[in-house]
């Protein structure tokens, strides 16, 4: 038996897209028994997975999450963040590890000076390269997530009426403002889509998707704040489109295999993070404006525009994100 502790220790969608090293690790190594190390409050993200064995969560008293995994003698350890923390985890455990390259100076050559060296790669076959040496292969069957039966929706009696022929998501979220739609654009998406939108984010976002009911009472759900993980991943899995900041929920929608508007901000696709699905499978899109000699400001995003003009965002045609909302909608 191999015993593999896999270290991913956030966020949502960063997580996500490790789930297909852990299932082609132990679907490819035999017997492997797979561990993962993540914080607990990610712990839903891969609570239902079949492919894990145990799950750990790290702990701000350092030396005790590794005295736990001391007592388990890995085999091998497969470092999908590389930081820090996860140095001194390795350093402590002494076994052979693998880790991804984080390509970070290539980032910020892109960030910095607009000078692309990033290869043409997905990070999910980023992190296979790092484990080629096991001679695991990507199987190409995409993400997974695993939705726990008790968080399944019943949108018959969910939603209004007038939802059940059909809807499409809307995840107004993302962890960084210049990730995100500001209230504005958000509105004008609302009025130029034809169909019904269930509203999807974190509680902070609860009061946008307030406002967007409000205007839109006929066609806007809000259920931001209200659903946990796994019930969102229910909404998003049961719509007929997903429109979507590059945020966890978009990798979620990806695992779920659905249709995707994929919408970006300061950050770019180029950074190997867009929606990862198997191909031929289901179409997706990415609306942003290219060429804006601004972007991307940062690798990960900020409170607000550092130039103070937010182009990225403010020079999106909600037209085309209907358009493509009313294509993806009426494909079977």
């Amino acid at each position: 038996m191999s015993r593999i502790l896999v270290i991913r220790l956030s966020s949502i969608g960063d997580i996500v897209l490790t789930t297909p090293v852990i299932r082609c690790l132990k679907k490819q190594i035999k017997d492997a028994e797979i561990h993962f190390l993540t914080k607990q409050s990610y712990s839903d993200v891969l609570a239902n997975s079949p492919y894990i064995d145990n799950t750990y969560y790290w702990q701000d008293n350092s030396n005790e999450i590794i005295r736990q995994l001391k007592a388990n003698h890995y085999d091998y350890i497969i470092d999908l963040h590389k930081n820090l923390r996860t140095w001194k985890i390795k350093s402590s455990l002494r076994v052979k590890s693998f880790t991804f390259n984080k390509l970070n100076v290539e980032k910020w050559l892109l960030v910095n000076f607009k000078i692309n060296k990033l290869p043409h790669k997905h990070i999910v076959d980023r992190y296979f390269d790092a484990i080629q040496p096991l001679g695991v292969v990507n199987d190409g069957q995409g993400l997974d997530f695993f939705i726990n039966p008790l968080d399944e929706i019943d949108v018959a009696t969910y939603l209004p009426q007038h939802f059940q022929s059909g809807y499409s998501a809307l995840v107004i979220g993302a962890r960084h403002a210049t990730k995100q739609l500001p209230l504005s654009k958000l509105e004008e998406v609302c009025k130029q889509v034809s169909h019904p939108l269930v509203v999807l984010g974190g509680a902070e976002d609860r009061e946008t998707g307030d406002i967007l009911e409000k205007h839109f009472h006929d066609k806007v759900f809000n259920a931001c704040g209200k659903t946990s993980i796994g019930q969102s991943a229910s909404l998003i899995r049961q719509s007929r489109a997903v429109i979507t900041h590059d945020t966890g929920l978009m990798h979620i929608a990806a695992a779920l295999r659905k249709k995707i508007i994929s919408v970006w901000g300061n950050t770019v696709p180029e950074f190997g993070m867009y929606p990862y699905l198997p191909k031929g499978s289901t179409p997706f899109s990415i609306v942003e404006i290219k060429n804006l000699y601004c972007r991307p400001c940062s690798k990960i995003g900020y409170n607000k525009c550092p130039k103070k003009h937010f182009r990225c965002m403010m020079e999106i045609d909600p037209h085309i994100i209907a358009d493509l909302e009313s294509k993806y909608y009426n494909l079977p």
